[in-house]
C-alpha cells in the first residue's frame, strides 16, 4: 500500500504562508525553525497551523502543492475562514 501524504499551510510569524507535504506530519512541522526545515522557514517562528488535507498519495499532495501556491492570498486564506 502506498503511503498517505498530508498537504499543510502554515502562518508564519512575519505573515507569511509557507504550503508543503508530509509523511508525518507533526515531525515536519517540529522541523520547521530549525536546520532540518525549510530554507524559507527557518527564522520566521513561531508558526500556526493554518490548513491541512490528510490521506492523499504522493502525486495527489504534489499536485494540491502546486495548485495551493499559485493562489492568491486572499484564495489562501478563503481555505480555512
Amino acid at each position: 500500500m502506498e503511503d498517505r501524504w498530508t498537504l499543510y499551510m502554515i502562518e508564519c510569524a512575519d505573515g507569511t504562508f509557507y504550503t508543503g507535504i508530509a509523511r508525518d506530519l507533526e515531525r515536519r512541522l517540529s522541523q520547521h525553525g530549525t536546520p532540518r526545515g525549510a530554507k524559507y522557514t527557518r527564522g520566521r517562528g513561531p508558526f500556526i497551523l493554518r490548513y491541512t488535507e490528510t490521506d492523499l498519495t504522493h502525486s495527489q499532495a504534489l499536485s494540491r502543492e502546486r495548485q495551493i501556491k499559485a493562489l492568491s492570498r486572499q484564495e489562501k486564506e478563503n481555505l480555512w475562514k
